[in-house]
């Protein structure tokens, strides 16, 4: 692997925004894609942030699918994040206790690139997206919907 498992994400969310600035489903979606096999590490203890969409009713729209990625993206994010602030944190402190030992995790994604540096730059630059999602379906009525 060149680089570190994030490298993919990293370099399309250089396409996520158009030239105007607005956000692009494709790409957005193609990144959040681009994360399955760092997500995949943490074995069965992510099947949490899966969901699986078989019907055409209205829980299963456009919209109600971009919140329930945003709030799983959320989770991502912030446990990244939290793996990198809290560096003495086992795998079983987050209460994965069928995800791989942490440094073992940390060899995988790591690739041959600066784990630390790409999960540091992953959750900064993609936060902002999440929060501009949000804003979105905040506009729409949305953002704070329960799940049934």
């Amino acid at each position: 692997m060149e680089g570190t498992a994030f490298a993919p994400a990293l370099e399309g969310m250089k396409n996520v925004k158009s030239e105007e600035g607005e956000m692009l489903s494709k790409p957005f979606l193609d990144v959040c894609k681009q994360l399955l096999p760092v997500i995949d590490q943490f074995g069965a203890a992510m099947a949490l942030v899966e969901i699986e969409a078989k019907n055409a009713d209205a829980s299963s729209s456009c919209t109600n699918g971009l919140l329930w990625l945003t709030r799983a993206m959320d989770f991502i994010v912030e446990l990244f994040r939290n793996l990198m602030v809290h560096a003495d944190w086992s795998m079983s402190q987050l209460a994965m206790k069928l995800a791989p030992d942490r440094q073992k995790f940390m060899e995988v994604v790591g690739g041959t690139g600066d784990i630390s540096s790409d999960i540091e730059k992953f959750c900064s630059t993609f936060r902002p997206l999440l929060e501009e999602n949000h804003k979105f379906l905040a506009s729409v009525g949305l953002d704070d919907l329960k799940a049934n």
